[in-house]
């Protein structure tokens, strides 16, 4: 069950029974750049990539009027005159389209209320799509217990309860000298350490790296939870193709309503999931705005997106 995990629920974030092998089998990121794995270790973080491409057309990062920070969006109120923003500190921004990026697991929440209501298949289209979450727990101890060297990086947990803190792998390799170990859960087992304390979470994986490595192992100095599905601007790690869920409906699931477009790697037919499917996804997303606004060939506009 622990090699299935690792060949399945490590990368797709679920288990293949919930998963549309279908559409996301063979993974193309693996195809179309090789299967190895490599670790970014750029200290400036992976926001690097967002302002690299942002720098690109905004004159600066911060002082840029068309870039607003620190903003919520809370309403959007679309007709085929345009669309209204409305935030959380009551600013309103008006426009004539709009592209709407945020996570599928944000549009599945009330975080962003559309006036009127998005139609039926739309709201479909988003309700039932998967958005699982993916946590590497981080562990910090003060000196090394676990082998290290060619063919150590990774080790596997078995547990009778799938997804039972399984896969974990220690930072040598990238950070020697770092000590530190992370395991990885996902989706429902990412669902429940979420509503947990730190504290508990320590406890738990103190008792399986115990039963890896005997009783005479440190405490952790340190120990990092990410709860990506508790946060309303994430509610999940990515996107997960789910079963039973055909091409028709993935399509209406990028398909703009009016003025309002959407974007992002849950769109992506090809490399769901990744963040280079969000990249593509909204170079398409605005090549179609940009074809509307020049050309009038607007997809939003006629009777089944309104």
């Amino acid at each position: 069950m622990v090699i299935d995990y690792y060949h399945n629920d490590y990368e797709d974030g679920e288990p293949p029974k919930v998963t549309s092998l279908k559409h996301t089998y063979p993974r193309n990121e693996f195809v179309d750049h090789g299967e190895d794995p490599y670790f970014v270790a750029d200290p400036r973080g992976f926001e690097i990539v967002v302002q690299y491409l942002a720098k690109q057309f905004l004159s600066s990062l911060k002082s840029d009027p068309r870039l607003k920070l620190n903003k919520v969006v809370r309403e959007i109120i679309y007709s085929k005159n345009g669309v209204a923003v409305k935030t959380e500190d009551g600013s309103i921004y008006k426009a004539k389209y709009a592209i709407v990026s945020v996570s599928v697991g944000v549009l599945q929440t009330d975080l962003i209320d559309f006036r009127p209501k998005l139609p039926l298949w739309k709201r479909l289209a988003i309700s039932d799509f998967s958005m699982t979450i993916y946590t590497k727990i981080f562990l910090k101890f003060p000196y090394k217990f676990w082998p290290s060297g060619p063919g150590t990086e990774f080790f596997l947990y078995t547990h009778v309860r799938r997804g039972y803190y399984p896969l974990w792998q220690h930072l040598e390799n990238e950070y020697p000298g770092s000590n530190i170990l992370f395991v990885t859960v996902t989706a429902e087992e990412s669902r429940r350490v979420e509503q947990l304390s730190d504290q508990e979470v320590e406890a738990e994986v103190m008792v399986v790296l115990k039963t890896l490595f005997g009783n005479n192992i440190p405490k952790p100095e340190d120990i990092l939870v990410p709860r990506w599905g508790l946060n309303r601007f994430y509610k999940g790690s990515y996107s997960n193709w789910p079963d039973k869920y055909n091409q028709n409906r993935h399509d209406q699931l990028g398909d703009p309503v009016g003025p309002v477009y959407f974007t992002g790697e849950h769109n992506s037919n090809k490399y769901i999931g990744y963040v280079t499917g969000a990249y593509f996804t909204g170079i398409d997303t605005a090549n179609d705005l940009l074809g509307c606004i020049k050309n009038q060939t607007c997809r939003g506009y006629n009777s089944q997106h309104m």
